[in-house]
């Protein structure tokens, strides 16, 4: 009996001894596969940070080009204005009556309109083309990002709508209404023009 039970304790002891090896092998290589995929998604995460870096690097090249346009087109709107005030001035010491002057100060009062409207267009050209050359230096980024989860469209379902119906005013109430109404009219002075 002595000699069964000591066999059964080494059986066990030896099974023991098996399933703590396979349990530090599972453990290792457990940690070694989490270990590799770690690095794996980290190496991803590398190339998102890069094409977010170059994409940053556009745009800012893209907003320093259109602040670059507006203000050359500041220094020209401010050129062309003292250029045409100082030729008004000129103009202004050579006429001889009041409609010369007149009709100079319309010429110039149209000029001026247009090159408002002008330089108006030009920048709204020149923000344009830089919101199209933003969206042109973001889109890349995009797909080197990773596929993004296709989501389904959420499905509409039909939802029973109740209708709120106003409740009729009770004849009573209208009646009512209308006695108080045609009281207050009465008390009311009337003004009329003669004084």
């Amino acid at each position: 009996m002595q000699l069964a039970i000591n066999e059964f304790i080494e059986e066990q002891r030896k099974g023991l001894a098996e399933l703590l090896e396979n349990l530090s092998k599972s453990r290792v290589a457990a940690a070694r596969s989490a270990a590799r995929q770690s690095a794996a998604r980290i190496k991803e995460l590398n190339g998102r940070v890069r094409a977010l870096a170059r994409s940053g690097v556009r745009l800012t090249a893209v907003s320093q080009g259109a602040a670059q346009g507006l203000i050359e087109l500041h220094a020209e709107i401010v050129d062309t204005a003292l250029t045409e005030a100082a030729a008004q001035i000129e103009r202004m010491a050579y006429t001889e009556s009041v409609r010369d002057l007149a009709r100079m100060q319309t010429d110039v009062l149209q000029a001026a309109r247009q090159r408002i409207v002008d330089d108006i267009a030009r920048a709204v050209t020149i923000l344009k083309d830089a919101a199209g050359d933003a969206r042109k230096a973001v889109a890349p980024a995009v797909p080197a990002a990773g596929k993004a989860p296709v989501r389904k469209a959420p499905v509409r379902r039909k939802v029973k709508v109740k209708v709120k119906v106003k409740a009729k005013a009770k004849p009573k109430a209208k009646a009512k209404a209308k006695a108080k109404a045609k009281a207050e009219a009465r008390r009311t002075p009337r003004r009329t023009s003669r004084r």
